[in-house]
């Protein structure tokens, strides 16, 4: 069975990873997730990655305010196997809209536990869209050029001032990764390691909110208070256009509203924030 250019695991993968039960495909995750009885397995983009996140989650206590599925080893020792990883399956549904505060918090929590892990240096090696476009929001390279971005990236560049904020191991895509469930911790899933401040991590949730899930404006104050949470924002909204514009190096006219509309927000509050 395919589901979009994934196909299911295949059957040595699952006997490797223990697992017996049958294969279905799950919603999100890009359409590449399988749920095989108590266990979810997915396809990895890199395998060394992919080690190194499950022995974070792995190593991560058992804390108030989060959880995490934990990954399952191979028969081997390892957690990827023929380019496929496993984890527990927890119950969740993601949808941030109206659980902002909660969203949030369980952020906080999860990024208090990562505070000790040093950098890691496969970051530096990483080359998808997503890397280059937070390097991009950093000023640790340049823009993608030729874009219909340009004029936007310049705006939002000269927004994107200094930034104090001590940098440490966060998860840069927190807002369709985290799950709710009644009565229990929300669950923080699928890893995107970055190296920055906790508060960026929250900006780029609080873009997200204001961009494709209908977010009062009221968000920004809630979360990243005073010029540099404004910084932030601008920082997060570059790495969220030039990941588009990296991937299809045109961003269609209608995200570009999208984005110009929140640009204005940023722009607004700076202005009135003064020097």
């Amino acid at each position: 069975m395919t589901l979009g250019t994934v196909t299911e695991p295949p059957p040595g993968v699952l006997a490797a990873l223990g697992l017996t039960a049958p294969v279905s495909p799950l919603a999100g995750g890009r359409g590449r997730s399988f749920r095989a009885g108590d266990a979810v397995v997915k396809p990895v983009d890199g395998a060394e990655e992919a080690e190194w996140s499950a022995r974070v989650f792995a190593g991560l206590p058992d804390a108030a305010g989060f959880r995490v599925p934990r990954p399952l080893r191979s028969r081997d020792g390892a957690y990827v196997v023929e380019g496929w990883t496993a984890s527990e399956f927890l119950e969740g549904r993601e949808g941030p809209a109206g659980k902002w505060g909660s969203l949030i918090a369980a952020g906080r929590a999860f990024h208090r536990e990562l505070r000790h892990l040093p950098r890691p240096a496969l970051l530096d090696r990483r080359d998808d869209p997503w890397a280059v476009a937070d390097r991009v929001a950093w000023d640790e390279a340049a823009r993608p050029r030729p874009t219909d971005a340009d004029e936007l990236l310049s705006r939002l560049g000269e927004l994107a001032g200094p930034v104090a904020a001590p940098s440490q191991l966060i998860h840069g895509d927190l807002t369709g990764n985290v799950l709710f469930h009644p009565g229990r911790p929300p669950v923080v899933i699928d890893f995107s390691p970055y190296w920055r401040p906790v508060a960026y991590a929250e900006a780029v949730v609080v873009a997200d909110g204001l961009l494709y899930h209908r977010a009062e404006p009221e968000l920004i104050e809630a979360v990243l208070p005073g010029r540099e949470g404004l910084h932030l924002l601008a920082r997060a909204l570059i790495f969220r256009l030039a990941t588009t514009a990296v991937w299809a190096g045109r961003v269609p006219a209608d995200e570009l509203t999208r984005f110009a509309g929140v640009t204005h927000l940023v722009e607004e509050r700076l202005r009135g924030a003064g020097n």
